[in-house]
C-alpha cells in the first residue's frame, strides 16, 4: 500500500527506476501517457520497429518530443531524457536499465526479449500474453535462477484477476471461478479480418482512420485472446481450464455467482476452481443486462463448505451487500473495468521496489491450441492469431501435450502437410515445423511438462 511513498523516496534520492519499453502501440502508448507523471520512474528508452512511430506515440500522449527525446542511451542516463531506437537488443543490454517491458504482441519477439533481459540482469514485465502462454513456465525458471522478476502486466485482465485470486485466498476463501467479461457469440470463431468490422459496426475506412489492426481486433472477437488470457490466469493460479474450451455464458453481474458455480449446485462449471469468460451478449444477439464486458471477477465461497463457520460467513456476505447466489453459499466480487496500459506503472514499481511480480506463471496448467476455421489443405500456410485459418481454444495442458496440439502462438507461417477439417485441432504432426528460437524454447518447455505415458 506504500508504492507511491517508495517512488517518492527514489525520486528524492535521485535514483529513479530506469525503464525500457519495447513496442509503441496501443498498450505502450497508454503507459507513455502516464509514466512521465510517476515520480521516481524514468523512461530511459523506447524500442520499436519504427522509430518515427515511437516518436509519434510520445507526441500523441502529450510529450514535448523536442525536449524529451535524445540520441543516445548515455545521454538519456545523464539528462533524464528518453532515447528512441529500433534495436531492442541494444536497449536491453544497457547496464543502467532496471526494468524492460515487452508490449509487442509477438510471441517470438516476447520470448527473445525475455531471454535477453534475463541474460542482462533486467526485470521483465510481460504485457505479451501470447509469449507468456507459449513459454512462460520456462521463462520464469530463467528469471528465478537469475534472481530477477518476471511479471504479468498490471492493468491487463490476467494480472488483475490474479490479484483478486490472491486476495481471496489470503482472506481464507476458496476460489470457485475467476475470469473476465467480453463480447462473444459462437459464430465469432469463424470471423476473419474481412468480416471483423461488420461485427463492430465500423467500415474498413473508419477502422483504418483509427489505426485499428483488423487481425488484432479479430483475435479479440473470435475467442483467441480470451483463451490466451484465461490460460495465463490458469498457469499463474492453478485454476483449471474447461475440458472442451471456454463456454462464454451470457451473464450480467447480478447473476455471476448463480452461473459461475459447479454444475452440482446449479451452475455451469465442471467443478470448483476454474477459469471462465462471460459474454455481454445473449445468444440471440441482445445485450446482457448489467454486462461485465470490460471487467473482471472472482467467485468464492467460505472454505468451510458446511457447518457454523460457513453459516457465519454467508451471513456476513448478506450483511455487507455482497452479490451471492440464491443459497448464499457462492459470492462474486467484480471490477467493472480495467485501464490496461494506464495501470502498467504498478508492475514496474512492484518489480523494482519490492522484487515482486503482479502475477507470475507457476507452471503449465493450460494451453491454447490452434483450431481450423475452415478445412485446411496440404500446402496452406497458417496465418496465426486473428487470421483467416485458425483460432485459439483453451485446453488443459495435459490434454494438449498428449494430443500434440500446435500452440496458437506458433501457428503463423507454418505450412500444412496434411488436411485438417473445419473445427479440428491442428497438431505438430500436421505442419512443416520451422526451426526458430520460439519453436525450440516451446519444445524444451513441453519436454519439461509432458505427462508420463
Amino acid at each position: 500500500m506504500n508504492l507511491y511513498t517508495k517512488l517518492l523516496a527514489r525520486q528524492a534520492e535521485g535514483k529513479p527506476i530506469r525503464v525500457g519499453l519495447i513496442g509503441a502501440g496501443k498498450f505502450g502508448s497508454m503507459f507513455l501517457s502516464q509514466v512521465r507523471h510517476i515520480p521516481g520512474m524514468h523512461l530511459m528508452g523506447i524500442a520499436d520497429l519504427s522509430a518515427p512511430r515511437a516518436k509519434a506515440a510520445l507526441h500523441n500522449t502529450g510529450w514535448d518530443t523536442d525536449a524529451a527525446v535524445c540520441g543516445t542511451f548515455a545521454e538519456a542516463l545523464a539528462t533524464g531524457r528518453t532515447c528512441i531506437t529500433e534495436d531492442s537488443a541494444d536497449m536491453i543490454a544497457q547496464g543502467a536499465m532496471d526494468v524492460v517491458i515487452d508490449a509487442t504482441g509477438s510471441p517470438a519477439a516476447g520470448i527473445r526479449h525475455a531471454l535477453l533481459a534475463a541474460e542482462h540482469g533486467k526485470h521483465m514485465v510481460m504485457v505479451n500474453v501470447e509469449a507468456d502462454v507459449l513459454a512462460g513456465a520456462l521463462l520464469v525458471q530463467k528469471f528465478d535462477a537469475a534472481g530477477l522478476v518476471y511479471s504479468m502486466a498490471y492493468g491487463d485482465q490476467p494480472a488483475l484477476v490474479c490479484e483478486m485470486i490472491d486476495w481471496a485466498r489470503t482472506c481464507g476463501f476458496k476460489v470457485v471461478a475467476a475470469g473476465k467479461g467480453t463480447k462473444y457469440l459462437p459464430e465469432y470463431t469463424a470471423s476473419t479480418p474481412d468480416t471483423i468490422w461488420d461485427y463492430y459496426g465500423l467500415t474498413a475506412e473508419q477502422a483504418a482512420a483509427g489505426g485499428m489492426n483488423p487481425q488484432m481486433f479479430n483475435s479479440f472477437l473470435d475467442g483467441t485472446k480470451s483463451a490466451l488470457e484465461m490460460a495465463a490466469i490458469s498457469n499463474a493460479s492453478g485454476l483449471l481450464a474447461p475440458r472442451n474450451g471456454l463456454l462464454f455464458p451470457p451473464c450480467g453481474t447480478h447473476d455471476l455467482p448463480e452461473v459461475l458455480k459447479p454444475k452440482a449446485h446449479g451452475g455451469i462449471l465442471e467443478e470448483a476452481g476454474m477459469v471462465e469468460v462471460v459474454s455481454s451478449q445473449e445468444r440471440d444477439g441482445r445485450n446482457v443486462v448489467g454486462d461485465l464486458r470490460w471487467g473482471v471477477y472472482v467467485t468464492l465461497e467460505a472454505s468451510d463448505a458446511e457447518g457454523r463457520g460457513a453459516d457465519y460467513v454467508r451471513r456476513c456476505f448478506k450483511e455487507y451487500g455482497v452479490t451471492t447466489d440464491r443459497s448464499g453459499r457462492y459470492a462474486t466480487l467484480f471490477r467493472p473495468s480495467h485501464l490496461i496500459g494506464l495501470e502498467l506503472g504498478i508492475s514496474v514499481a512492484n518489480a523494482a521496489l519490492r522484487g515482486e511480480p503482479t502475477g507470475k506463471t507457476c507452471g503449465l496448467h493450460s494451453d491454447v491450441v490452434a483450431v481450423a476455421k475452415k478445412t485446411l489443405n496440404p500446402g496452406d500456410t497458417l496465418d496465426g492469431e486473428g487470421g483467416y485459418t485458425v483460432w485459439g481454444r483453451i485446453a488443459r495442458a495435459e490434454d494438449s501435450l498428449r494430443a500434440g496440439g500446435l500452440p496458437i502462438g506458433l501457428a503463423h507461417g507454418m505450412k500444412l502437410k496434411r488436411q485438417v477439417p473445419l473445427g479440428q485441432m491442428v497438431t505438430w504432426d500436421d505442419v512443416e515445423i520451422s526451426d526458430t528460437q520460439a519453436v525450440r524454447v516451446r519444445r524444451e518447455m513441453e519436454d519439461m511438462f509432458r505427462p508420463a505415458t
